[in-house]
């Protein structure tokens, strides 16, 4: 299948596209580099041994999109092109609706043109906000608490909005959890700008000497420790609930939201201390207040994904912390290194 995969050289996308690759799909990565690096896209196609197009343009440029859906022609789409960072939503907001809503907003008048009509979304946790019962399933009511969660939760119904217009169209809209680790080999990651904002990278940069302690926000929770409880969702295993996800969208008319954990949960002290098995060096760490905005515990319902995907995730902490600490250990600047 040829796909179109925005953002493809982040993160996520980039052990996506890995697994693309390695099923034999046929990808075209759009994306403006700005919060990821060339060097990643360069290191999937040795590791999957196969070469693939990449366009650099943003997703907010009407006449890029145009270029790439008209020489490409693609299937279908899988959209990570955007910012997601909460705290710098906090501070950012009209960049973030801008980047996020308005690029999604773009993507699809562009699939429209070409008469592209299957798209997987990377959305978020985030837009459930507050739990009012867990674990979260796919019923839970929508109430993101930031700018971030709020752009998540616009381009959902957006998608929805587009899909209903779209005699045809099929959309999947997969709500992340927390994604933690890298590739076995080690040779793609996690690489955030200046400082981590979420626990697994910010872990893995006290183990290889490149910051100091960590800080553990709260230990006054109700859960196991005292510290915060997270649904962790190994990359690796978010990458094939894509290509699941692909596979339904191909199968299925309209749109469904589906959750991407585990479901099941790991506090901050336990990511320590299985950080400080797999890579064999201390963790310090000093407890600090409780975060405004942190809850006490988050974790996912995963029924939808196993009945209309096909899908689970199979990797443990521990698969999570050494593939982390390959990566890491390999890479102390990240791509930079």
């Amino acid at each position: 299948m040829r796909i179109l995969v925005t953002g493809g050289a982040g993160y996520i996308g980039s052990h996506t596209l890995l697994q693309l690759l390695l099923a034999g799909h046929d990808p075209l990565v759009f994306d403006n580099f700005s919060n990821s690096s060339p060097e990643a896209l360069q290191r999937v196609g040795l590791l999957a041994n196969a070469t693939f197009d990449v366009i650099e343009g943003d997703i907010r440029d009407p006449m890029a999109l145009e270029k790439a859906f008209s020489q490409f022609q693609p299937e279908a789409v899988v959209h990570f092109a955007g910012l997601k960072a909460v705290g710098e939503s906090n501070e950012q907001p009209l960049e973030y609706y801008s980047q996020n809503v308005t690029g999604s907003i773009e993507l699809l008048k562009a699939m429209d043109k070409a008469r592209c009509q299957r798209i997987v979304f990377s959305s978020s946790a985030t837009v459930y906000g507050e739990a009012e019962y867990l674990p979260y399933d796919e019923q839970h009511r929508l109430l993101p608490t930031n700018p971030y969660g709020r752009t998540k939760y616009f381009i959902e119904g957006i998608i929805r909005d587009w899909v209903a217009a779209n005699t045809g169209a099929s959309a999947v809209l997969l709500r992340y959890f927390n994604p933690v680790g890298a590739d076995a080999s080690g040779q793609i990651g996690e690489d955030p700008n200046g400082i981590p904002n979420n626990l697994a990278p910010f872990i893995a940069k006290v183990a290889v000497g490149r910051l100091p302690r960590l800080k553990v926000w709260g230990n006054d929770y109700d859960t196991r420790d005292g510290t915060g409880e997270r649904d962790y969702i190994h990359v690796e295993d978010l990458a094939k609930a894509h290509l699941a996800a692909l596979e339904y969208a191909s199968q299925h008319q309209g749109c469904e939201a589906i959750n991407v954990g585990t479901g099941q949960g790991a506090t901050v002290l336990e990511m320590i201390h299985a950080f400080q098995a797999a890579s064999g060096q201390p963790i310090p760490y000093d407890i600090a207040p409780r975060r405004e905005g942190d809850v006490a515990r988050s974790l996912a319902s995963v029924e939808k994904a196993k009945r209309l995907l096909n899908w689970q995730a199979e990797l443990t902490i521990d698969d999570m912390c050494a593939s982390t600490w390959a990566w890491q250990s390999q890479n102390p600047d990240g791509y930079g290194s």
